[in-house]
């Protein structure tokens, strides 16, 4: 008989097929303290949570029978997936389930932005009979811009398409095939700025994402529109869009989450005339709670019985002698996948991987869901780990390709990662472990390099003339950027050349803009590694 423990408020409804069952125990035991838990998690075979139990290191190892964690939800920020990893503890979620609630939240506050609907409830209760204030407008024949084109923001594309809508799509990992499919019009962040009447965002927040939408933007928008976020607070300039509101380039704005939240009470979003808020609900319908309570479930169920399961957020286990050998190059994998991502300006099709050396004689697969994961987390985030980077791969239409080359003339291994564009470039990074060295990026598309892949990067495309490394250490040194090592690669002599330097802190993007600006000197860019 397995038992399960569930210590968050979780609907009976969610969990009636765990209840019955006829193999399993549930036991519901809520709002425990971390020690009282401790106490009691030695005898459950599985603990199902929302957000409110943080699973920690202790109760993980307190945890001796413990074969599975679930939450109830998408969030696993409550539990310490190092710790469960460790003792082979799978640690579930349920992606899915709030997908249609949060896409038709979207629409709700779109309509009511669009309608007013907000505020004229709040003058009509409050006895005013009040007609000619709040005209609206009508989705039909208008533009939506919505950035973010995973599961939810995919939804809000249909939806609008039943409205009449025109949809401009923006997804790093959008191609042309796949927009078609959707029915919707692929085009750049600064098409939807420019031409858009509604603006929706659905991406996670991430360093690229944070403020994507802010001062520069509103600039260029087109007057009257209107802008919507129930995806992550962050993602769009609080006090920039009051500004843009308030000198009437943005006609009104509807939010569901906030930069920090619960927001203060003297934020400028509350009370302001123009803009609808609701306090996180894209989640919270019955069916959404239900929904993510059933899948967790049932992925819980096929764990304890050894069958097979999707959702897990911690590493997959792998045999030791397999480990042992890949366990080093998981770092540099992730790393090779990072700097790929961020060289190619395009959508990307395709991700393709070699293996050379020893490397080709074992089973790759972890490694490459390192590799995968370096590649999507530049654009998604905390939203890809190791183990559904394949399936978020997969779902962006982007083929995984996987090759092994038994042998390698220069190294005992060798990881080459390829990403292949629609429209046709490739952008190619090799790596190695160096013995004495460690990590090394040895060839950057064409041209041989040896650097260290860590920290602060600036790749320069350059022809190769007399003179010019001096000017680049120069400019650098003027606006305060020191340089810690420097690496050129070349060809030819006298033809196109690249520059890697590493430097010791982040570089402004006017310097980098100055860069580019420099004779001889084609393009400059600023590659960041943890």
């Amino acid at each position: 008989m397995f038992k399960v423990l569930v210590s968050d408020p979780i609907s009976d409804l969610g969990i009636q097929q765990l209840m019955d069952a006829p193999d399993v125990q549930v036991d519901k035991n809520t709002g425990l303290t971390e020690d009282e838990l401790v106490a009691i998690i030695g005898e459950y075979d599985a603990l199902l949570v929302r957000s409110q139990t943080r699973v920690t290191e202790r109760i993980m190892s307190a945890g001796a029978r413990l074969k599975v964690v679930g939450r109830a939800g998408v969030g696993v920020d409550n539990i310490d997936l190092e710790a469960a990893t460790q003792r082979g503890v799978v640690v579930i979620n349920a992606p899915d389930g709030n997908t249609i609630t949060t896409a038709e939240h979207t629409f709700a506050m779109m309509i009511a932005l669009a309608r007013h609907i907000p505020q004229a409830y709040a003058k009509t209760i409050g006895g005013t009979w009040d007609r000619k204030t709040f005209v609206g407008v009508e989705l039909r024949n208008k533009t939506l811009g919505v950035m973010g084109m995973g599961r939810i923001g995919s939804e809000v594309a249909k939806r609008a398409k039943a409205f009449g809508m025109s949809i401009l799509a923006f997804d790093p990992f959008l191609t042309e095939e796949r927009a078609d499919k959707l029915g919707v019009k692929l085009a750049s962040v600064d098409d939807i700025i420019r031409h858009a009447d509604f603006i929706t965002v659905h991406t996670p927040l991430t360093p690229q994402t944070r403020h994507m939408i802010a001062r520069p933007q509103f600039e260029v928008m087109k007057r009257g529109m209107r802008i919507v976020n129930c995806a992550r607070g962050g993602i769009i300039d609080e006090k920039a869009l009051v500004e843009a509101i308030d000198e009437g380039i943005v006609a009104g704005a509807a939010f569901d989450v906030f930069e920090h939240e619960p927001p203060e009470q003297d934020h400028p979003f509350l009370g302001h005339p123009k803009i609808i808020v609701t306090p996180h609900l894209g989640a919270s319908t019955i069916e959404a709670q239900e929904n993510v309570a059933i899948d967790v479930s049932e992925q819980v169920l096929h764990i304890l019985r050894n069958e097979p399961f999707k959702n897990a957020v911690n590493f997959p286990l792998v045999a030791a002698s397999v480990m042992n050998k890949l366990q080093p190059y998981f770092s540099l994998g992730e790393k090779l996948g990072s700097v790929a991502a961020q060289v190619t300006a395009h959508a990307v099709r395709e991700i393709h991987v070699d293996y050379a050396g020893e490397l080709a004689e074992v089973d790759t697969q972890a490694l490459t869901r390192y590799i995968v994961k370096g590649v999507l987390e530049r654009h998604l985030g905390s939203e890809v780990n190791i183990v559904n980077s394949m399936h978020l791969a997969k779902s962006r239409d982007l083929h995984v390709v996987v090759s092994q080359t038994p042998k390698t003339k220069d190294f005992t291994n060798l990881v080459t990662v390829s990403l292949k564009s629609q429209n046709g470039t490739e952008q190619t990074v090799a790596g190695t472990l160096l013995l004495g060295y460690g990590e090394r990026i040895v060839r950057l598309n064409q041209y041989p390099v040896d650097i260290s892949p860590e920290g602060h990067l600036i790749l320069i495309s350059h022809n190769d003339k007399p003179g010019i490394i001096g000017r680049v250490g120069t400019l650098l040194g003027e606006n305060g950027v020191n340089i810690a090592s420097m690496q050129v690669g070349r060809k030819v002599v006298g033809g196109e050349a690249i520059m890697l330097l590493t430097v010791d802190k982040d570089v402004p993007s006017d310097v980098l803009i100055k860069l580019a600006g420099l004779s001889e000197l084609n393009t400059a860019q600023q590659i960041v590694l943890g």
